[in-house]
This record gives C-alpha cells, structure tokens and sequence, in this order.
C-alpha cells in the first residue's frame, strides 16, 4: 500500500470513528470534514482568573499553527480570597475582551467559539450571574469546568507537542494550581490546589508567612501523586515568566519558551536571582507584563517549593496547555499518534514550497548516508528534507540565515532546543556550504563539534540531491556510503548522465568533504 493510499485509508477510519464518538461541548472534529479541512480555523477563549484569551488555531491538524492569539490581563480572581466575589473591575474588562472577541471570531468566519472557565468564575460566588450575563450580552456560551477537567485538558495540551511525555505537569493560573500525571500518551492521576498566585496575595508574615501557607498544602499534593516523577512540565503564564527570567540570568541565547529546560540547581539559582533583583528592571529585560510580573515574587516561591518537594530530575516549560488540550480532545487516536514535528513539517511544505512532495523524494535519495542513525536523529532528517525548501522566496543572499531563524523559531512541537539548532543549522547549509561570519554563532555553539558536523553533512546531503533532479532523484541515482571505508559512491543511470553537471559535481564532491571521504561515480549500463 502507497503512504498516499495509507493515509486516505487512516482518514476514512478517522470519520467512521467520529460518526459513533459523542464530542460532549467541543463538537464534531472540524479536520474530518473534508470541505472545511483547508478552510478550518478553530476558535478558544480561555476565562483565566488573571487573564481572558482568545486563540484561533489554523487548521485542526496534528501540529496547528497560531492563526490569532490575544490575551487581556483582567485579574477576574483578584481579591476572591477576601471576597469570594470575582473583581469587578475585572468582569467589566473580561465582559469587553469577550465582546470583542466575538466579533473577531465573525470577522474571521470561524465557527461559534468555544469557551471555558477556570478556577476564578468556579469558585466565586457570583460566578453563575457573571456566566448568565456574558451568554445574554454576548451569545457565548461558557463552560466552567473543575479543577481535575482542568488538569486533564492542561495535560492534554502537553502531549500535544509532546506525544512521549513522562512526569507531572504542573499548571499555574491566577487562583488554582493543577498537577496531572502523563506517560504512555495518556493523563492519569490529578489533582487541583489552591496554590495560584492572585490567590496567595495578602497572606500576612511576608516571605516566611507565604512559605508556611504552601508547605503543608505542597506536602499534601505530594502524599496524593506520589514524587517518582522524572520531570516536570511547567504550563501557565507565572511559570512561563520565571522561565524567561532564568534565559535572562543565564544569559541564554535562544528566547524560545516551549521545551526550554532548566534544572532544580538553576531553578534555585533563579528564585534567589529574582529576591535580590530591581523587578521593574527585570520586567524591562523580559518583555514581561507589569500585572503578570506582580506575581512573579509569589509563583517563585511555589515553584520553589514544588521543585524541593518532588525533586524532578529536569523541568521542562511548556507554551502548549489548556487551549491546545481543548484542541487534542476532539482529535482521534489516529491523529494524536502522528508526530507533531513531522506533521507540521509537511504543511509547511504543502503551503510553501516550490514542489510539495519533494521533500520525500529527497530523504529516498539521501537516507543512505544517515542509515546507522538513531529514531531522534532520523526524525530530524526526515523533518529538514520536508522544510528543505520552504523559505525560497527569500533574498538569495539571505536564504541561508532565513532558513536558520524558521527552524529555531518557528511554531514547531517535539523539539528540543538543540534540535532546533541541528535543524537550523542543517539547513542553513543547504544553501551555503561554510558557516563563516554567520549572525547565529552562539547558537551553534551550543551544538556538540559532532552534531555540528552531521548538521553540516545533512545540509550538504540536500544541496547536492535537491539540485540534481527535481522530480524523483532515486529513479536516476543512487548513493551508497561505506563508513568504514571512507567511500562516497554515486551510480548513474544512462538517462542521468546530463544531470550530473559541473556544479551538481562540485556539490557531491563537497558533501564527500564533510564526511571526510573520497568519491566514486559508477555509470549503469542496462
């Protein structure tokens, strides 16, 4: 069976699937419809109790892209500990953040959005009047959901970028704090504290007084999950905050939160960082909000005592949560078991290439170079032939570095950090064969020298391929490489001889160059 009659097989179980399959509040899958599938545009409100949002992912796929994203710091949950009411200032500029969403989602032509609440609109008193008034003002239909659904969605949304998640995520809003086992693909245990920042506001006895409030509450959580977790996945804004901070400490050169790893030492490090540091000089640094940076002082000292209590072995900051689990709810198995990388990968391709498909056709032809490598490294292989020429518009002069910049900062799930360097760097030489003078060199550096030359060796590998056919290149060639013997071999076809010009052999000679090897090219006669 073909990949193409394969697919159209998986989709088909896909809609036999969803025909049986009752969605609850989300609905049917937009993706499996086929006439909506290139049109669908998937619109989320989120009702934080700090902050109101509105999220329109393009195209319900494995790895959707952000067509629209905007956040309003509203602080429904401030004062809700004293009060038990929602802010008021609050409601009135949540009430006009979701009006005005509404008519963005109209003006967009999406279909009705989707909208959920948290822990400020539950718990509060006054919750069910303010639900009641933004469906008769707005039309919008909120659905406030527990502490527990609210973990399961938040850890949903993890293994959305990362399907082979093991540990405890660990969400952060405004006035609750969640914890969800995930392994396996799957979310298990969870559990809801009342251990969000807006919510500790006001305790009285400082730091010391703030520290003996959550140190029971922390220890409990700990009894109830257990702390035989490998890590941990930070999801939440206050998280996400630290974690910039610490880019900043560290003087970290790539400022790209999702799958940005730190260690309990540096968490320390961190924290400590921040109790001595001028916060509105730190704000300034980090692009952080005044209101989400107010919060700061607090959240460090639940993450403090979160990385003390569970003593995760890495912690891991997320940039996907409640929202991308709202969006993997409706996905069918068939869907959530694909790689997100590669799934983005191909609609890249799809969307902005010069010959969609290709990117196949040119692993076929150099996968023989990289056979001995491992799954990670194959993945990455296979990802940078796909994107290999997606940013062709580009000045030629700047296409190298275009490239580069794509692949570290693009909205791509399943990578680490230094993948995306390899990635980058891959594919700067595809079409540059030296990195001299290049702008990203502290990036690179954080490659290992051999991961630094595979890079090379894979950029090179597609430079050579992509120029000599443009159609199916292993109909007309073949390469073999013997590592042990240091040998580089090229077998043409008759009908390929002409292809093989001066500037396709002084290509493949210089790809024979990064492996260190010396070439051969066989002529087939039939």
């Amino acid at each position: 069976m073909t990949d193409l009659s394969q697919d159209a097989t998986e989709h088909q179980g896909a809609i036999a699937e969803a025909e049986t399959q009752d969605w609850g509040v989300f609905g049917r899958p937009l993706f499996l419809d086929e006439e909506a599938r290139a049109l669908s545009r998937v619109g989320v409100v989120d009702v934080g109790s700090n902050s109101v949002r509105l999220v329109v992912f393009d195209g319900a796929a494995r790895s959707p892209a952000y067509f629209y994203n905007e956040k309003i710091m509203c602080g429904l949950g401030a004062g809700l500990r004293e009060t038990g009411r929602l802010n008021p200032e609050g409601k009135v500029r949540a009430m006009s953040a979701i009006r005005r969403f509404q008519k963005l989602a109209q003006g967009m032509g999406i279909p009705p959005l989707t909208a959920v609440a948290t822990a400020a609109v539950r718990e509060a008193e006054d919750g069910p009047a303010f639900r009641e008034e933004i469906e008769r003002e707005t039309g919008l239909s909120l659905w406030v959901i527990d502490g527990e659904e609210e973990a399961r969605l938040s850890a949903q949304g993890v293994l959305l970028g990362w399907p082979e998640a093991d540990g405890l995520v660990c969400d952060i809003g405004g006035s609750s704090m969640e914890l969800a086992m995930v392994r396996n693909g799957e979310v298990g245990k969870r559990v809801t504290s009342p251990l969000g920042p807006l919510k500790l506001q006001g305790l009285k006895g400082g730091r010391q007084g703030l520290k003996d409030h959550i140190a029971p509450i922390m220890k409990e959580l700990a009894e109830t999950m257990g702390t035989a977790h490998p890590r941990i996945y930070l999801v939440g804004g206050s998280w996400r905050a630290i974690a910039r901070i610490d880019m900043e400490r560290r003087n970290y050169p790539l400022h790209v939160l999702h799958e940005y790893r730190m260690s309990s030492r540096s968490v320390t490090d961190t924290i400590k960082f921040i109790r001595k540091s001028n916060m509105d000089e730190l704000r300034s640094k980090t692009g952080t909000s005044s209101s989400r940076m107010s919060l700061v002082p607090i959240a460090s000292e639940v993450l403090r005592q979160l990385v003390r209590t569970f003593h995760p072995k890495e912690i891991c900051v997320s940039s996907y949560g409640i929202r991308e689990g709202m969006l993997y709810e409706q996905m069918p198995q068939s869907v959530r078991a694909r790689d997100p990388l590669i799934e983005a990968c191909r609609f890249s391709e799809m969307k902005d290439a010069r010959l969609p498909g290709f990117g196949k056709q040119l692993h076929a032809f150099i996968e023989p170079i990289f056979k001995a490598r491992q799954y990670e490294k194959m993945r990455l292989i296979r990802a940078a032939c796909l994107l290999h020429d997606v940013t062709w518009r580009a000045h030629p002069d700047y296409r190298a570095e275009v490239c580069f910049d794509n692949a570290t900062r693009a909205n791509l799930g399943g990578l680490t950090h230094k993948e995306r360097i390899f990635l980058g760097l891959a594919l700067l030489h595809r079409y540059k064969n030296s990195r001299d003078n290049t702008p990203f060199a502290n990036l690179i550096e954080m490659l290992s020298d051999k991961e630094i030359r595979d890079a090379e060796v894979l950029g090179k590998a597609m430079r050579f391929g992509a120029m000599f056919a443009v159609d199916v290149p292993t109909d007309l060639a073949k390469i073999a490489y013997f590592p042990k013997k240091k040998e580089l071999v090229l077998s043409l076809r008759p009908e390929a001889e002409d292809l093989f010009g001066e500037v396709t052999n002084a290509r493949f000679q210089s790809l024979a160059n990064s492996l260190g090897a010396k070439t051969e090219v066989r002529h087939l006669r039939y």
